[in-house]
């Protein structure tokens, strides 16, 4: 039986909610009982998966905090944080989460009797800031609060990027006029709009930042009509939205070309396909369920001859990955699903066979050709090699 899809509200008015959160808290404070937040509990055993949508989504699973002598610090972080948010929210502001550390830092220190909620790391703070999103449900980009995220580097010669400013202006952005610079997404996707010059025939997003930039640098954007995007590993939230973005916008095939490995498949191709267990109340908007896999597939090391890695199980590194793999496939619900069975069949591969392959390999088909990555992977596309 298909899970019910639980459809995200988006909140139109944050400081509102916030408000009557705390009012109600406070009602509850003076009628002698204790307040309770709750909020979506983000994490695997609470995901599932319905390839009628393509990404993860949330269960009926809450992590509920009450107030106690255990829990009143965390409650006082957050309350003291939502305020924080709000305030920014109100002025327009926005920063990332390094920023709000240094500000809650700083307002600790003018106010001594903060003190006791001091953050002795980041990581405490961040912790704080994701906790309100997931209680509030709305993206950590509604709360105007921002990770330092990286990859997404983009370049086409016939996509168009339109921008709406602050200030109620527009600014226009052709890609092609930018060479081999790359166009960088903001933060904040969706709030671009996009258009083509001529018709694009496909999107490559490569794992490998370098990879994608040699692929532009040899003429790949020049010979094809195409758009090509680095990750830079695990796509970040930019990349994930600017992917979502593509592919609503331009209807245009979208495929993912990285290494063979369990990481590659776990860690960056399904969290850019159907997001990430951490991001359960915001996949609709930072995934992209249409992407596919073009490779490194496994049948490509033995029809291509590239060379490739055995996988030690006895390297605790690499123990962990063939680990989480095996995990991957017992409990991840994107691996379960018969729609993915292709996938989960090369974890199964590289488990039994131990070994990985990278994307670079490519080049040793003919090392003589700066060409050669680009052939195999338009041949790949053309020949409907790709899952």
């Amino acid at each position: 039986m298909d899970k019910i899809i639980r459809i995200r509200k988006l909140t139109k008015d944050i400081p509102k909610e916030a408000r009557l959160l705390c009012d109600t808290m406070l009602q509850e404070l003076e009628g002698a009982h204790r307040p309770v937040l709750e909020a979506v509990k983000c994490t695997l055993d609470n995901s599932y998966y319905n390839p009628k949508v393509g990404y993860l989504t949330p269960g009926d699973k809450r992590v509920r905090t009450e107030l106690n002598v255990s829990s009143v610090q965390k409650m006082a972080r957050v309350i003291f944080m939502l305020d924080q948010l709000i305030t920014k929210i109100t002025s327009n502001a926005v920063h990332t989460y390094r920023e709000y550390y240094y500000i809650a830092k700083g307002e600790m220190k003018n106010d001594k009797r903060l003190k006791p909620l001091d953050f002795a790391s980041q990581d405490e703070c961040d912790a704080a800031i994701d906790f309100i999103g997931d209680m509030l449900e709305v993206y950590r980009e509604e709360l105007n609060c921002f990770a330092n995220d990286r990859g997404g580097q983009t370049y086409s010669q016939q996509l168009v990027v339109e921008e709406s400013l602050p200030d109620g202006t527009k600014a226009v952005v052709d890609l092609s006029t930018l060479g081999t610079t790359p166009f960088q997404p903001q933060n904040r996707p969706q709030a671009l709009k996009l258009r083509v010059k001529k018709k694009v025939d496909f999107c490559l997003v490569v794992e490998s930042q370098g990879t994608a930039g040699t692929l532009v640098t040899n003429g790949m954007t020049k010979r094809h009509n195409c758009i090509i995007m680095g990750a830079q590993g695990v796509p970040s939230n930019g990349v994930r939205g600017w992917c979502k973005l593509i592919q609503d916008q331009l209807k245009v095939p979208m495929f993912f070309f990285g290494d063979l490995d369990a990481y590659t498949m776990q860690n960056i191709f399904r969290t850019l396909k159907a997001g990430s267990a951490a991001s359960l109340i915001r996949n609709s908007d930072f995934s992209a369920p249409d992407v596919h896999f073009l490779g490194v597939l496994p049948e490509d090391v033995k029809k291509y001859d590239l060379p490739f890695y055995s996988v030690n199980d006895k390297d605790q590194a690499e123990a962990r990955s063939l680990k989480k793999a095996k995990d991957a496939l017992s409990n991840d619900p994107f691996f379960q699903d018969k729609k993915n069975r292709r996938l989960s069949a090369i974890l199964e591969w590289l488990i039994k066979n131990k070994m990985r392959c990278e994307q670079q390999a490519y080049f040793s088909v003919d090392s003589r050709d700066p060409q050669i990555m680009e052939k195999i992977l338009v041949e790949k596309i053309k020949k409907g090699n790709f899952i």
